[in-house]
């Protein structure tokens, strides 16, 4: 599914017209890409936990080459899958 066919569905399921579900899906990202990149946790009871985790320093190697190289350590968005989310997709199975 992309964001395009989430944006009829929630549309259709709201009773709302596709361009106030677009802004809705679009304001609730914004929300939680600026939440997170303050440095705090978007828990969504049922559903999981956005949060940002550090990742430490570390050596890779160039797959050209074979040379190490030093990858710097950086701050990454991190999803926690909540328990409801996680029993209904072993449900499906």
């Amino acid at each position: 599914m992309n964001k395009a066919e989430l944006v009829d569905i929630v549309a259709k399921e709201a009773g709302t017209t596709k361009k106030d579900a677009e802004q809705i899906i679009n304001k609730m990202m914004e929300t939680i890409i600026t939440t997170v990149s303050k440095g705090d946790k978007v828990t969504l009871v049922g559903f999981g936990t956005f949060e940002a985790r550090n990742r430490k320093a570390r050596t890779g190697r160039n797959p050209k080459t074979n040379e190490p190289l030093h990858i710097p350590a950086k701050r990454v968005p991190g999803f926690k899958v909540g328990k409801e989310f996680s029993e209904a997709v072993n449900k499906r199975r």
